[in-house]
């Protein structure tokens, strides 16, 4: 007989909970089973595998981080978006640390279909026409965003920048970098 209360959104839960506080590498499932106070096979009437368990963490945090970012985005436009849509980005992966590293897990496409994935290139799409930058053009923007912001907060999680000084400053600069490359991107072709 399974536990009480125990379903597949509460075990998705205190996996999120373990991974912020332990690392998403050191999820599994008889650290949670343990957390519950449950055998391991208690928690397989509720979750498949291990795989299975790690999909549903990073769903949720996929979720977590565009509620965050639509959030932070409403009302704004230009810079303005970019810096909300960043300094979400960035105060998600200080907060939740081990939901973010679930977040960057490589997804199957049928999961990543079924993951808040899209709502993410939307809202990056939105900034993007804010700036003008041309249709063929954007999935570069967007790959250029992605990867600085994930470079950024990686660099600051891991303590790449406690020898440097004030990472807020720098963080700053990025955002205002940022938005001279959006505002002056070079034509295709």
């Amino acid at each position: 007989m399974a536990r009480a209360g125990l379903n597949a959104e509460r075990l998705t839960l205190a996996a999120a909970e373990l991974a912020d506080e332990v690392g998403v590498e050191n999820v599994t499932v008889s650290a949670l089973a343990r957390r519950f106070g449950v055998k391991d096979a208690s928690l397989y009437s509720h979750i498949r595998n291990a795989h299975d368990l790690r999909v549903r963490l990073a769903l949720l945090a996929l979720a977590e981080l565009a509620d965050r970012v639509a959030a932070a985005l409403a009302g704004r436009a230009g810079k303005q978006a970019l810096a909300a849509f960043a300094d979400a980005y960035r105060a998600y992966a200080g907060q939740h640390p081990g939901r973010y590293a679930a977040a960057q897990l490589r997804l199957t496409p049928e999961e990543a279909a079924a993951s808040a994935g899209r709502r993410h290139v939307e809202m990056t799409l939105a900034i993007l026409r804010g700036y003008e930058v041309p249709d063929a053009e954007q999935v570069h923007a967007v790959r250029l965003l992605h990867s600085t912001f994930h470079g950024y907060v990686t660099l600051e999680r891991s303590g790449g920048f406690d020898h440097s000084g004030d990472v807020e400053t720098s963080w700053s600069r990025v955002v205002d970098a940022l938005d001279a490359a959006l505002l002056n991107w070079p034509a295709s072709g």
